[in-house]
Formats: structure tokens, sequence, C-alpha cells
């Protein structure tokens, strides 16, 4: 079964985090803390916290698109209180 990943990175470099979405989760993951994306190429080293998975490339996409608004980052902030609360982050930082 094919699964396609929302996730959330957290940056070490500014405490801002960076939600995107993909097929294949651990290579992603390896491609933005090597530099070989531009959104994250000066706020590593990163650091996963968050990854939801969807059978469809469309689901994953539209809860991408709803984590970036700001019904997503307040459900973030609900979602991980205890989290942000030791490790604090930046919302505006997108």
């Amino acid at each position: 079964m094919f699964y396609v990943y929302v996730y959330v990175l957290q940056s070490s470099q500014d405490e801002g985090f960076y939600i995107g979405f993909t097929g294949d989760l651990a290579r992603r993951f390896e491609q933005h803390n090597n530099g070989e994306s531009k959104a994250t190429r000066f706020r590593r080293p990163l650091k996963l916290i968050y990854y939801e998975a969807y059978l469809l490339s469309d689901d994953a996409q539209a809860r991408e698109r709803f984590l970036k608004s700001g019904s997503g980052r307040r459900f973030l902030k609900k979602q991980f209180k205890h989290y942000w609360d030791k490790y604090p982050i930046c919302f505006a930082t997108a």
C-alpha cells in the first residue's frame, strides 16, 4: 500500500516550522536536512515533530493546506501544547 504523508518539521536554527507533504517521508526528510530544499536550506538542522499518513494524495494536499492556514496553526498549537511549552516555536514562520 502506498501512503502520502503530511509532516511538520521544526528548525533548530530559528525554532520555526515547515509543513509539507510527500510520498517518501524518510527521503524527503533527508533532502530537507541535506539542504536540497530551498524552503528549508538555511533553517537546518531540522527535526521531524509530527506526521500523518493518507491513502490519497488529494487528501494529504488538502490537509497540508489546512495546517498552513490560521485554523491549522491554531490546531497545531493546541494539539502540541505540552511540546510547544517545552520547545517554543515561532508560529509566524511558514
